[in-house]
C-alpha cells in the first residue's frame, strides 16, 4: 500500500459513508424513527468495506476473508438492529438530543448522520489495510484474527439475546437486567462489539515483511472504544436509563463495570 492508495481509499470511505447516511437521515426524515440511523450506518459501512476490500487491489485470500469477516458482523449487528426498530417509535438514545434540538432537530439531525459517516472513515480504512496486507498466505495471526471476531459476534449476540429475553417477561417491567453477562457488565453487547474491532489490527499487522501501514488499523478499536464509551453509546443509554428507572438503575451502577467484564463489586 501507497501513500496513494491509502488517499484514495480514505477518499472511497468518505464518500461511501456520506451517501449511505444521507439515505439514513432522509428514512429517518419520513419515519421519525432514529433506530434507522444505526441500521443504515452498520449496513452502509459493511457494504463500502467489503467492496473496497475486493475490488480496491484485486481480489486475494485475505481479502476474501476480511470480506466474510465484515458481513458476518454487519449481517448479525444490522439485522438486530433492524428488527429491533421495527418494534419501537424512535432510540431513546437519540430521542432526548431530537427533543433538545426543537425546531432544528431535522438539520442537527442530518449533520449527526454525517459526523457518523466521517469518524467512521478509518474504520473501513483500517479494514482495508486488513485485507490489502500484502503477505503471503494465512498466517496463524490471520486464523487468530477470525476467531476473535466471530468469538465477539457470538458474545454481541448471546447479550443481546439475554436482554431481549429478560425484557420479554412482563415480571420484568421497568426493572434494570442484571442478569448472565449483565451482571458482570452494564453493557456486554458494547463490550464484545468493541472486541470485533480488534481483529483488524490483528490481520493488518506483518511484524515479518515491515507493512508499516498494518499499525494504521489500530485506530479501529481506539476510535470505537471512545463512540462507545464516550460518545453514542454509554452515556446516552445510561441517561435514558437513569431517567426511567432511577435509584434501581443507580444501584447497579455502583456494583457493576460500566463496559469491560469483571465480577460485581458486592
Amino acid at each position: 500500500m501507497t501513500n496513494l492508495s491509502l488517499t484514495i481509499a480514505a477518499i472511497y470511505a468518505f464518500t461511501a459513508l456520506t451517501l449511505a447516511m444521507t439515505v439514513g437521515w432522509l428514512i429517518w426524515k419520513k419515519t421519525r424513527n432514529s433506530g434507522w440511523i444505526d441500521t443504515t450506518w452498520t449496513f452502509g459501512l459493511g457494504v463500502t468495506a467489503v467492496l473496497g476490500a475486493l475490488l480496491g487491489s484485486g481480489i486475494s485470500e485475505r481479502a476474501v476473508l476480511v470480506s466474510i469477516l465484515v458481513s458476518i458482523w454487519a449481517g448479525r449487528l444490522g439485522l438486530h438492529i433492524a428488527l429491533r426498530t421495527t418494534t419501537m417509535t424512535d432510540d431513546p438514545r437519540y430521542a432526548r438530543l431530537i427533543a433538545g434540538w426543537g425546531a432544528d432537530a431535522t438539520r442537527e439531525m442530518y449533520w449527526f448522520a454525517q459526523k457518523q459517516a466521517w469518524v467512521s472513515v478509518p474504520l473501513v480504512v483500517s479494514i482495508l489495510i486488513a485485507a490489502w496486507n500484502p503477505a503471503d498466505g494465512f498466517r496463524l495471526q490471520d486464523f487468530f484474527g477470525a476467531a476473535l471476531l466471530i468469538a465477539a459476534v457470538g458474545g454481541e449476540a448471546l447479550a443481546d439475546h439475554q436482554l431481549k429475553s429478560f425484557r420479554a417477561d412482563p415480571k420484568n417491567r421497568g426493572r434494570v437486567c442484571d442478569r448472565a453477562l449483565w451482571r458482570y457488565s452494564r453493557h456486554p453487547n458494547y463490550f464484545f462489539e468493541w472486541i470485533c474491532w480488534l481483529a483488524y489490527p490483528v490481520i493488518a499487522i506483518d511484524l515479518r515483511n515491515g507493512y508499516a501501514w498494518g499499525w494504521f488499523a489500530i485506530s479501529a478499536p481506539i476510535i470505537m472504544y471512545f463512540l462507545l464509551v464516550r460518545v453514542s453509546g454509554i452515556p446516552l443509554l445510561e441517561q435514558h436509563m437513569l431517567n426511567r428507572s432511577g435509584e434501581e438503575f443507580r444501584k447497579y451502577q455502583s456494583r457493576t463495570n460500566a463496559f469491560f467484564l469483571g465480577p460485581p463489586r458486592y
